[in-house]
């Protein structure tokens, strides 16, 4: 009897070492970071201004409303200025000049409100328009005045470029 199993044992023995087709897998592991930014980035578009014909002799002030349209990165705080434009003393005296003799002006003022009662200028923290992007475009109205009894101005198309600058 000890013969078998010392032949049983042989045999165990030597099944050890005959490789299995299965192998014994070590496994390992390692982390890494994923990582990326988001800069901030806005941009701006602004519709023409047309006050269409001014009345010299009318009683009232000529209105009229244009858009500036303002897409920022979500999270990112603007401000959006007005200059005096090219032939302004400053951003709260804005004139036009006659297209035929660029020395005759209309005086026009933008304001902040449908009301036009906040002077729209270029100082920001004084007369500017702040706001924080949603990453979608945001609507800002921009509204004009030409005050009524300009008497001295003659016929003829007026003009004023204003450059809006966003600040973010």
């Amino acid at each position: 009897m000890r013969t078998r199993f010392i032949h049983a044992g042989l045999l165990l023995g030597l099944a050890s070492m005959i490789p299995s087709s299965e192998s014994d897998a070590g496994t390992v592991t390692t982390t890494f970071q994923v990582t990326a930014n988001v800069d901030a980035s806005c941009s701006i578009f602004a519709s023409d201004l047309a006050f269409g014909s001014y009345n010299e002799n009318a009683v009232s002030p000529l209105d009229s409303q244009s858009n500036v349209s303002v897409d920022c990165t979500n999270g990112s705080n603007w401000d959006l200025g007005l200059d005096k434009g090219l032939h302004g003393a400053s951003v709260s005296a804005r004139a036009m000049a006659n297209n035929f003799s660029s020395s005759v002006h209309m005086n026009y003022s933008l304001f902040q409100d449908p009301a036009r009662t906040v002077n729209w200028g270029d100082t920001p923290g004084v007369d500017t328009i702040t706001g924080t992007g949603t990453g979608v475009a945001d609507t800002i109205g921009v509204y004009g005045r030409v005050p009524e009894g300009q008497t001295t101005v003659t016929a003829g198309g007026y003009a004023d470029t204003i450059t809006a600058t966003l600040t973010f």
